[in-house]
C-alpha cells in the first residue's frame, strides 16, 4: 500500500484562481492540467480517480498535489518537475 495522498484545502482566492486557469483558453495546456488536479484533490478526489479523469500518471497526479501543498499555487507555475528544479544541471 503507497503512501496516503496530502490533504488539501483552498482560501476561496486560491479556489477562484485555479478555476480561472483550468477554464482560460489561453492558459497553457500543463498550467490548466495541474490547476484540474489540484481543484479535484481539494475535492477529496484519489490520486487514481483523478489521473484516470484527467488521462494522466499518477505519479504525476501525486507530484503536484504534494507540489501545490508545500508552495501553493505558486508551485503550478514552474513547470519543472521538484527532481530537476533541485538538480545542478550546468
Amino acid at each position: 500500500m503507497g503512501k496516503p495522498a496530502v490533504a488539501i484545502e483552498l482560501t476561496d482566492r486560491e479556489r477562484v484562481e485555479l478555476e480561472g486557469l483550468a477554464k482560460r483558453r489561453r492558459t497553457a495546456q500543463g498550467l490548466a492540467r495541474r490547476a484540474q488536479i489540484v481543484l479535484l484533490a481539494a475535492e477529496g478526489v484519489e490520486n487514481k480517480l483523478i489521473s484516470t479523469r484527467l488521462h494522466s500518471n499518477e505519479d504525476t497526479v501525486g507530484m503536484w498535489r504534494r507540489r501545490f501543498a508545500e508552495r501553493r499555487v505558486d508551485g503550478l507555475y514552474d513547470g519543472t518537475t521538484p527532481w530537476c528544479a533541485s538538480r545542478d544541471w550546468g
